[in-house]
């Protein structure tokens, strides 16, 4: 065998952003666990380590030397789902003087051509419509043309709130072995300064790991897991969730076997619809989705602020050091696990973020530091587009803003916050409440028109002045305690 793979731990990329502690462990443990087992099956592995590698050298760089070093003829390259790294290997061909083919990911099931050619002749881009198109192309709980069920979509009956009782089974849990146990050595050593906890580590490395993990995910908590999607528990960081986008975003597991696995699971009766259609669109809906929008608006997507929101991102984002239990109880899990379900990133952390008025470049850098999962086309969508509405509805039709009130019927941190969700006015009034009507009076010239807000509106209008007032006093005197 001629063909010779490259794998390299550059620093360039790898230093970009400051990972988690925990997301640098799981990334080079899989990829040092990969190299190994595509030597055991005879492969022509190069795999360069990070300790290796002069502190100047880039990918490029160990790309160009490679091809020099093995007189390299041909180059063959998956496509990079990160904008500016796509930039780089297309200058490679002209470069190296030799041909660069680019070959579509397999981890997805919508190429970036295919997304754009739907999105193309479209006034309003709709991930619901867009779902549509791919369960039919996929024939992924259909019956002939129509969907199972009746219907298309069964989020209604999966905003479940945490009932008393409601205990979550055991999420998966893997032993590190030696080569994990050499990552974890290494990782402490150089990248000390770095956010997250690296202990417990416990994530699938492999992709025997991680379908094993998919499995279990599969028996224990999917036929739940359309109940309780939404839902949030104090100690309860994993609930119904399978935790499978980490494997899913660096291709240990591949999207359409997740998919048919799941879809198994009812056909066999082994887990309900509602459940079932909620995770799977999950994967084949909205992970497909926020891609092709990531490929659609880059490059000037990642600027966007259609808000104008300016506030810098408060320290205990970083710490957990806050009275409101619930930003405490998502970003301590988040240190902890490099990991919160998508109800804690998009209605706790993003939603504070949204109605508090906070920069989204320090938003968006955040949240690709600290999640395991978090990588640009996932994250910058979700953050700018879902939660901070920075891109002005091109991904979400209205801000997901909310008061206290969701949070208290989703969960159970109100029960233990300092502040009172029951008060709408005063120092111990939830913040979420007085901070939700002032970020609506603050972005009423650009928000007013937006129909799924317009009632909202109505509301503020018809309140007392002397309420009004209250809602600015309290707004400003929190804010300006952030800074």
């Amino acid at each position: 065998m001629t063909d010779l793979i490259l794998i390299c731990e550059a620093k360039d990329e790898i230093l970009k952003v400051k990972h988690h502690l925990k997301k640098l462990v799981f990334i080079l443990s899989a990829m040092r666990h990969f190299s190994n087992e595509l030597t055991q099956k005879c492969y022509q592995v190069s795999y360069i380590k990070f300790d290796s590698i002069s502190t100047t050298n880039t990918l490029k760089e160990q790309v160009r030397h490679t091809i020099k070093k093995h007189k390299i003829r041909h180059l063959v390259v998956t496509r990079p789902n990160e904008y500016h790294t796509l930039q780089n290997i297309l200058t490679w061909e002209t470069d190296f003087g030799i041909s660069v083919e680019l070959k579509d990911d397999d981890r997805f099931l919508c190429s970036e051509l295919e997304f754009s050619n739907w999105a193309s002749d479209r006034k309003q881009l709709r991930m619901e419509l867009f779902y549509r198109q791919m369960r039919k192309k996929y024939s992924i709980l259909m019956d002939g043309d129509k969907p199972i069920g009746g219907q298309w979509n069964f989020d209604k009956e999966n905003r479940k709130p945490p009932g008393d009782g409601l205990s979550p089974p055991k999420s998966y849990s893997n032993e590190p072995d030696e080569i994990t146990t050499e990552v974890k050595a290494f990782v402490k050593t150089n990248f000390s300064g770095h956010f997250g906890d690296i202990d417990p580590f416990d994530f699938a490395v492999t992709r025997t790991q991680a379908l094993n993990a998919f499995k279990l995910f599969i028996i224990k908590r999917l036929p739940k897991f359309g109940d309780y999607q939404d839902a949030m528990l104090e100690g309860e960081p994993w609930m119904y969730h399978s935790h499978i986008s980490f494997y899913l975003n660096c291709g240990l597991l591949l999207p359409l076997e997740c998919i048919k696995l799941a879809e198994q699971a009812y056909r066999t009766g082994k887990a309900p619809l509602n459940a079932v259609e909620g995770f799977i669109r999950q994967i084949l809906g909205w992970r497909e989705y926020v891609r092709g929008i990531y490929w659609v608006e880059m490059p000037s997507y990642e600027n966007r602020n259609f808000l104008n929101a300016k506030r810098n991102l408060p320290d205990f984002y970083w710490t957990g050091n806050t009275e409101l239990n619930c930003l405490a109880q998502c970003i301590s899990e988040t240190k902890k696990n490099a990991y919160a379900h998508h109800i804690q990133r998009l209605m706790i952390l993003g939603n504070f973020a949204l109605i508090a008025g906070l920069d989204p470049v320090q938003v968006n850098e955040w949240f690709l530091i600290v999640y395991a999962d978090a990588y640009e086309w996932a994250e910058l969508p979700n953050v700018s587009g879902m939660s901070l509405f920075a891109d002005g509805g091109f991904l979400a039709s209205k801000p997901y803003a909310a008061g206290g009130n969701y949070i208290k019927k989703m969960s159970n941190y109100c029960k233990n916050c300092n502040y009172s969700v029951a008060k709408k006015f005063g120092e111990k009034a939830c913040p979420f409440n007085y901070l939700y009507w002032d970020f609506l009076n603050r972005n009423r010239e650009k928000l007013k028109s937006n129909h799924r807000v317009s009632m909202m509106y109505k509301t503020y209008d018809r309140m007392s002045s002397e309420k009004k007032q209250a809602i600015a006093d309290d707004s400003s005197r929190f804010l300006q305690a952030l800074t």
